[in-house]
């Protein structure tokens, strides 16, 4: 008897709990799409379209500010990962990194934003990660995808 009462618990919840499922994926998705429009709206009308990512980790901070940030427009914004306590967690650029930098992976990172279209991300953990063991393909072919992206969607670039 008791398991017949279990098993009509779950039936009778199944869909109570697919409809919050439902919900909480709808919220998610809306919370992504009204940043992007916050973004379209507040930095692509006045020219910025990146977002740069990084921290003072001695795999990268130096390859990034010698190689990668003079070759990102000017109006890039950049977030330094280890000033994240001086961070003010409702600012635009920190939402924007939380919701498509997710949880892994996120550092270092570039997010490209166009107009009506959603926010493309590069994620660079993996390609500096082989540069460390003296693997430099993976790091070359991310850039080179990257700003190969960045010059097919008219993203400025420095040169």
């Amino acid at each position: 008897m008791r398991k017949i009462l279990e098993i009509l618990t779950v039936i009778l919840l199944l869909p109570l709990l697919i409809s919050l499922a439902f919900l909480a994926l709808a919220t998610w998705l809306a919370h992504g799409v009204v940043l992007n429009v916050l973004v379209w709206l507040c930095w692509c009308t006045r020219g910025t379209k990146l977002l740069l990512v990084y921290s003072d980790s001695p795999v990268w901070h130096d390859y990034i500010e010698e190689n990668l940030i003079p070759r990102l427009p000017d109006s890039t914004i950049v977030l330094n990962w280890s000033q994240r306590r001086s961070w003010r967690w409702y600012s635009l650029p920190v939402m924007v990194l939380r919701y498509f930098g997710g949880t892994r992976e996120f550092n270092p990172m570039v997010i490209a934003f166009r107009p009506f279209r959603w926010a493309t991300t590069f994620r660079c953990w993996q390609a500096f990660k082989d540069y460390k063991h003296g693997n430099k393909q993976t790091l070359d072919s991310m850039e080179r995808d990257m700003f190969a992206y960045l010059l097919r969607t008219g993203i400025e670039t420095a040169k």
